[in-house]
């Protein structure tokens, strides 16, 4: 069938599609709106566990699932309240047929303003016909659009890691290919963008049109644009399809505006801050995390200690590394293996025996370059390596407070760093107060 699309009875058969699509439209709109409600609060919560992990590829695939999952929503939620206005317009025109100006006797005036204005009520419906039609279509297109601007932005990523951040390429020939890529690929992204807001202004030129095709037909690859292009140019060919589409970018704008505002109290504590002496950050105590909340530092297990010990938990990150390899240069590997990698493809061949030597290694310079300090005493640590009880890696240790007096205390996670003159100083990691009241 699909090779016979000239055929009439096939032409005869997307008609008959076409007037009965608004009850497709209404069953997908439905699933669709209850699937996205339920996948829109996992979504979020595993692009905060992503971005605060420190896992960028992850939460770039979560963030376009995320933006994408908002604008349908939006989308399909005015369909549906359009199409059901629809709805209940062709059952009022059951019962009461078109409008009848003169039956409600208002005066001249009145009456050829709202005759001009506001039409027939056959012409309403049609009009909310061609809204929902166009609403629906172009919820789906601009997921697409959301996917190529992501596919861009990974090409430009991808060309700097593979090129310009690469140990294995070396320093003259990766530039050399790298940096005329990415010329290449923001100069064609910008092209492309201005295509796109002029209508094809720039196809319409005859020698624009030559310099800007190579750039349209690569870009037609990385972005995937050979999917939805049909879409967009029956789009720009239809006045009221452009006149809608345009409508709904300052929509999303407002929109974005109101999620922005937020009540203030004050004038000094508002926004969430680090914690310290005289603030305390909720993501610092494990016990009032609720399903959103990530440990971004270090944690302890409450904010009032009734255990004579008190537990600390460090997330691990990538920096964590380098932090090591400053002060014991023999654990830094030949490969770094940090990153995204493939359990499948073996990317170490060092045994176990010594991997478990060299894992213990890691763990004493870890002891060596954080220290635990409680208002102005030094406690010996002895962390491991754990998950805490959101599942996040990273070390653990347990501090003796037997000693310690009751009240408020400040916890100081310190690291050791060499500065500019090349002096070991420490700095604060994070900083925690508690409350330390014994049974």
């Amino acid at each position: 069938m699909s090779q016979d699309y000239n055929n009439p009875a096939f032409k005869k058969l997307l008609q008959k599609l076409q007037e009965e699509s608004w009850q497709l439209e209404l069953l997908i709109s439905g699933f669709a709106i209850f699937g996205l409600f339920t996948a829109f609060p996992h979504i979020h919560i595993a692009a905060r566990a992503a971005q605060n992990d420190e896992k960028i590829y992850l939460w770039i695939i979560l963030m376009v699932a995320f933006v994408s999952c908002a604008i349908l929503i939006f989308n399909l939620l005015l369909h549906v309240v359009l199409r059901g206005l629809w709805i209940g317009a062709l059952g009022l025109r059951y019962v009461s047929g078109d409008i009848d100006y003169d039956e409600l006797k208002y005066s001249a005036k009145f009456t050829k303003y709202l005759k001009k204005n506001v039409g027939s009520f056959d012409r309403y419906i049609a009009r909310l016909e061609n809204y929902c039609s166009i609403i629906f279509a172009i919820s789906f297109l601009l997921i697409f659009y959301v996917l190529a601007l992501t596919l861009t932005i990974i090409a430009i990523v991808g060309v700097v890691k593979l090129f310009l951040d690469n140990d294995n390429i070396s320093k003259s020939f990766g530039p050399f290919i790298g940096i005329p890529l990415i010329i290449f690929i923001v100069f064609g992204m910008l092209l492309t963008f201005m295509d796109f807001i002029t209508l094809g202004w720039l196809k319409k030129k005859k020698w624009l049109s030559k310099i800007y095709f190579p750039f349209y037909w690569i870009y037609s690859k990385i972005t995937l644009a050979f999917l939805y292009r049909p879409l967009v140019y029956n789009f720009l060919d239809n006045k009221f399809g452009r006149r809608v589409s345009f409508a709904l970018v300052p929509v999303y704008i407002l929109i974005l505006v109101a999620t922005s505002f937020n009540y203030k109290t004050s004038n000094y504590f508002n926004s969430s801050s680090s914690s310290n002496s005289y603030m305390a950050d909720r993501n610092n105590y494990e016990d009032v995390l609720d399903e959103e909340d990530f440990i971004e530092e270090v944690a302890i297990n409450s904010k009032v200690i009734t255990d004579k010990h008190l537990k600390i938990f460090m997330v691990i990150y990538e920096d964590f590394d380098d932090y090591i390899f400053t002060f014991n240069k023999g654990l830094k590997p030949e490969k770094d293996i940090r990153g995204l990698d493939s359990d499948i493809v073996v990317t170490s061949n060092i045994s176990w025996s010594k991997r478990d030597s060299l894992r213990q290694e890691y763990i004493r310079t870890l002891n060596e370059v954080f220290t635990i300090r409680i208002d102005s005493t030094d406690y010996e640590s002895d962390f491991i390596f754990g998950e805490s009880l959101k599942g996040q890696k990273g070390f653990e240790t347990y501090i003796n407070l037997k000693d310690l007096s009751e009240g408020k205390h400040l916890l100081k996670v310190l690291r050791k760093r060499i500065n500019r003159e090349k002096d070991t100083v420490n700095n604060y990691h994070d900083r925690i107060p508690f409350w330390y009241f014994p049974n």
